[in-house]
């Protein structure tokens, strides 16, 4: 039963992400949900056209019973990462620098090296606009996947502009359909 729930997540986020992106492809808002498609940019914010729904706050991430709040000053003075990655929806090729986001959730208790029933970790990160994703705690843990997962505060040496003050940004992923623009919350969770 546990398995069946997890996977029923995983394939609807999945299945999210890939309906939202046929929408978009098809100029048509996704029905159900917030009508900022994959990788939490409508084709308003594309062409610089829209604002975000709520201003940017801090980052506010969530496990259990402990939480934490990150301002963009803080999180400025954490030890940072830069990766290079090419965005499908820009077409070129971008450098992100920020902090890896296992680090942020370490202190919180989630585990760096996960096993067994850490494995059923999953986290939910949110932009100001209401855009969501789904990312499973190996897909966070550099133990486990090579991929990085950062939360950027810079792009190309220079602030986030209409995308920030903090994004999330995952190497190894063909489009930016979960890079999070303007991220707000972070909550982890465990499947059942």
């Amino acid at each position: 039963m546990r398995m069946r729930v997890w996977a029923t997540v995983v394939l609807y986020g999945l299945s999210v992400g890939t309906i939202g992106a046929r929408a978009q492809s098809q100029g048509q808002p996704m029905r159900g949900t917030p009508t900022t498609p994959v990788g939490g940019m409508s084709a308003e914010h594309r062409m610089g056209m829209g604002k975000p729904a709520v201003p940017a706050g801090p980052l506010k991430i969530k496990f259990g019973d402990k939480s934490a709040e990150w301002t963009p000053t803080q999180l400025a003075a954490l030890p940072h990462q830069t990766v290079t990655v090419f965005n499908e929806h820009a077409k070129a090729s971008q450098t992100y620098s920020g902090v890896l986001l296992i680090e942020l959730l370490k202190p919180l208790g989630v585990v760096e090296k996960p096993h067994g029933k850490d494995f059923r970790l999953y986290l939910v990160a949110e932009g100001s606009d209401g855009y969501q994703v789904v990312y499973s705690v190996g897909e966070v843990t550099p133990d486990i996947h090579d991929g990085t997962v950062l939360v950027a505060d810079a792009m190309d040496g220079k602030g986030l502009g209409d995308n920030g003050p903090l994004q999330l940004v995952a190497t190894g992923e063909k489009r930016p359909a979960r890079w999070v623009r303007n991220l707000v919350a972070i909550r982890v969770k465990t499947a059942e």
